[in-house]
């Protein structure tokens, strides 16, 4: 019987290549003109949920909706920036915290409508992470639970318009999708 002939180890053959110290394979950085139109798109969209937020006595700007906005600005080709997902997802998932919160406001209730908004997400076709955090929001609100989930709805819709107007300044394609 043949024993099979096999190749030295790779490393052996091409030895590696020297590292430069400060080396990254992270992505380059962006144009600076796109960098400058994505901050400024940020700036305005969550500032303006700032103003609408004091005009209207409600909360709207939560740090979900900073991160979503991170998404929709910078990453807007994604499946996690489309408006389903932005919009539907952190709707969704306020609700599942807004109903988990019903039950307990533990932290524990709070680490399972995390969760749940997760998968409930992810079943809808509509995955957005941001909006787990909103889950998480929405368990420990002990009042007002119903204009929470209006407000999250409303703070998605506006970071979505700013999104959308931020990409035709850049001449750029936003949302690759609606439904």
């Amino acid at each position: 019987m043949a024993v099979p002939v096999t190749s030295p180890a790779r490393s052996s053959v091409h030895p590696a290549q020297p590292r430069r110290r400060w080396s990254s394979q992270a992505p380059g950085r962006p144009p600076m003109a796109k960098l400058v139109a994505t901050t400024l798109t940020s700036v305005a969209a969550l500032g303006c949920l700032v103003l609408l937020g004091k005009l209207s006595g409600h909360l709207l700007l939560i740090p979900p909706m900073a991160a979503s906005m991170a998404l929709v600005a910078a990453a807007p080709h994604l499946p996690l920036s489309q408006p389903r997902s932005v919009i539907g997802g952190q709707v969704v998932s306020a609700l599942v915290g807004v109903g988990t919160g019903l039950v307990s406001h533990s932290f524990w209730a709070a680490a399972v409508a995390g969760s749940v908004a997760i998968g409930a997400t992810l079943w809808l076709r509509m995955p957005h992470s941001p909006a787990a955090a909103t889950a998480v929001i929405g368990t420990m609100a002990t009042t007002g639970q119903v204009s929470f989930v209006v407000c999250s709805g409303i703070a998605a819709c506006i970071l979505v318009a700013f999104g959308m107007l931020g990409s035709w300044l850049r001449g750029a394609r936003y949302p690759t999708y609606w439904i």
